[in-house]
């Protein structure tokens, strides 16, 4: 309702300000169009500001006024218990649940309806009421040489700031987050012995904390294994060499097709990809591994076809970055090559793709980034195994994985196995975030080089 008010509202204080007649022969100072967002935000922001504190506040007030009833004289004196009734008993009233296990809570759905009906009657009037009165005020000040834009204006950078703000204070929050459960977990796990251990079994940890379990080292390996290596083999040079194919070789209608379907891959859910490497590239590799390598106990689960798989996702990465680059190298740096009497070739690997290294370094630091962020791809390929190992073809996990596996289950917050989790995610945050800032900075300098 107050939106569809303040829509009203738009319309007519924007007729009203276009049928204004300026004042001394002067032009009005603002348009017709910000007269009607003046009086618009005027009457929505402070009504829909109420609202919102308003329903933060009605289940208290209800619940005081459900208290009231005698029917609730005979709740338990346990608080637990007397939440979980009166719980059972609001979902009841509500229609969320649809039998009571407590004849408490059965006893006190109309007191719950009678309250929630009359302060949610109680809500909308004072809503409406708000809402009227502030666009009544901003209606009245609709004349000529009111500055409506300017108060706008304001209004829209207050909101652009807030939402650089949510921005900002998200990521700050989740640094917090993960430093103080790191710094929890750290009183307990020596540091050194998590950065520099070689033994990973944290779920012998369930009752007694063996600081000898938590030696992450396999699974830092591992996600370099998979993300920066046996990935990165795959991604780098099939990304190059599309990229300069559509650049260079390739005919305007032949790009304009095949550039979409290579970008498609970076829209293929990952669990597909999973999917993918479990069921395809997995058991391809491991009778690969047996008949012609001669690894009789090669296992489907192989760091080997998790960087395949994961390689080929982040193709798109690596490609759309270089792409951009060799497009912005200028023309005449090619032409000139060209005319001093080299081939195509020779000026694609002597000039061009020197001249576009920046950007093209920038694209793979973002596509590891991406790389070693991955889980579904490691969790359906590459097993759970913690194997500090150089042989592609056997289960090794990431640190991603471990993560995952640390958070799920019935299984005791507060404990050194569950911290473990958030130590490993502030070390990958760290390591992703060190990526990024280098790409970005590679990236820049790119930038300012050819503009």
């Amino acid at each position: 309702m107050v939106i569809g008010f303040a829509v009203i509202a738009w319309f007519t204080a924007r007729i009203r300000a276009a049928r204004l007649r300026p004042i001394g022969g002067d032009r009005p100072h603002s348009l017709p169009g910000y007269h009607g967002w003046y009086v618009a935000l005027w009457l929505a922001i402070p009504a829909l500001l109420f609202l919102t504190v308003w329903s933060l506040v009605l289940p208290g007030l209800v619940e005081q006024s459900v208290l009231l009833d005698p029917a609730a004289q005979a709740l338990p004196e346990s608080q637990i218990e007397r939440s979980a009734i009166l719980g059972e008993a609001r979902a009841l009233a509500d229609g969320s649940l649809g039998a009571a296990f407590n004849e408490e809570a059965e006893a006190l759905i109309p007191a719950y309806q009678e309250a929630s009906n009359f302060y949610g009657v109680i809500g909308i009037i004072a809503t409406l009421l708000l809402a009227f009165a502030c666009g009544a005020y901003a209606f009245l000040r609709v004349r000529p040489d009111f500055r409506a834009r300017n108060r706008v204006e304001r209004v829209v950078m207050w909101v652009l700031l807030i939402a650089s703000l949510i921005a900002i204070l998200t990521t700050i929050g989740i640094v917090a987050s993960l430093l103080f459960e790191t710094i929890r977990f750290f009183e307990r796990i020596s540091i050194i012995e998590f950065i520099f251990g070689t033994h990973w079994n944290p779920q012998s940890t369930t009752f007694s904390d063996d600081p000898g379990s938590f030696g992450a080292i396999p699974l830092f390996w591992g996600t370099i294994l998979i993300g920066a290596i046996i990935a990165m083999i795959v991604a780098i040079p099939l990304g190059l060499m599309s990229a300069v194919y559509l650049t260079q070789y390739a005919p305007a209608r032949i790009r304009s097709i095949m550039k979409p379907v290579l970008e498609i891959l970076a829209g293929v859910p990952t669990v597909v990809y999973g999917y993918f490497a479990a069921l395809t590239v997995a058991p391809a590799i491991r009778d690969f591994a047996v008949n012609f390598v001669g690894i009789s106990s090669a296992s489907s689960e192989s760091a080997l076809a998790a960087g395949v798989v994961m390689g080929v996702m982040i193709i798109p990465f690596v490609s759309s970055m270089a792409d951009d680059s060799l497009a912005a190298v200028p023309g005449a740096m090619r032409d000139g090559s060209l005319a001093m009497g080299a081939t195509n070739s020779e000026t694609i690997k002597r000039v061009l793709i020197p001249a576009a290294l920046p950007g093209i370094v920038g694209g793979v630091l973002l596509a590891v980034s991406r790389a070693i962020g991955e889980t579904m791809i490691v969790v359906m390929a590459a097993g759970l195994a913690a194997n500090l190992t150089a042989n592609p073809f056997e289960s090794v996990t990431t640190v991603t994985v471990q993560i995952v596996q640390l958070l799920t289950g019935d299984q005791e917050f507060d404990s050194s196995k569950t911290l473990a989790a958030f130590a490993l995610g502030l070390v990958l945050f760290i390591v992703t975030l060190l990526l990024n800032i280098i790409a970005l900075g590679v990236v820049k300098r790119f930038r300012e080089a050819y503009e």
